[in-house]
């Protein structure tokens, strides 16, 4: 069996390219500073944010990560998979990394519903302002990662592909960068206040 083997002792390649990581630590660097902003307000307004926090599903929210990270292991293995040219893995991996990501947005959907029903907006208070544009924005992430992902999954199933291991690679860097963020909005948002 043969492996694709890449120099990643390049700095100017890192695995999925250079430009990718350079948006990559530019979305991290705005959800930072939104989450700093987050923390800095809630330490004004405690009991406001306490009694808000009590106010999400907590339990969506730990399955929602339980969803991204088990998608994120999957992306993993489909990059290992196509490193080794065994496409159909590949490919059978991502599927299963999008459905990670498809129960996310049905789960999440579900939650901002019962929000919206009990006449939670952006507009509540300080806290679900914070709520509705941070996980907001994740969630526009995260669709954006499933277009990358049915995109790539098609281009590299598809007969004669040019796919490279560069666009799988991208692909999974995007989706771990949905992964991570998400990882450090549920225990600011859910748990800590």
């Amino acid at each position: 069996m043969e492996i694709l083997k890449i120099n990643y002792k390049n700095i100017y390649y890192p695995p999925g390219g250079i430009l990718m990581w350079i948006i990559i630590f530019l979305e991290l660097i705005t959800f930072g500073m939104a989450m700093v902003a987050l923390v800095f307000y809630g330490s004004e307004q405690t009991e406001l944010f306490h009694q808000s926090r009590l106010q999400l599903n907590t339990t969506f929210g730990a399955i929602n990560t339980v969803f991204l990270l088990s998608s994120g292991f999957f992306m993993a293995n489909a990059v290992q998979q196509f490193k080794e040219k065994n496409i159909q893995k590949s490919s059978f991996y991502f599927k299963l990394t999008m459905l990670g990501g498809i129960l996310f947005l049905i789960l999440k959907s579900l939650e901002y519903y019962h929000k919206i029903e009990s006449g939670i907006s952006l507009d509540t208070n300080m806290f679900f302002t914070f709520y509705w544009l941070l996980t907001g924005f994740h969630l526009i992430h995260v669709i954006i990662g499933l277009v990358i992902l049915i995109w790539t999954n098609c281009g590299m199933t598809k007969q004669n592909s040019d796919t490279q291991i560069e666009d799988v690679e991208a692909c999974a860097a995007f989706w771990h960068m949905c992964d991570l963020i998400w990882l450090l909005l549920f225990p600011i948002l859910y748990l800590i206040f």
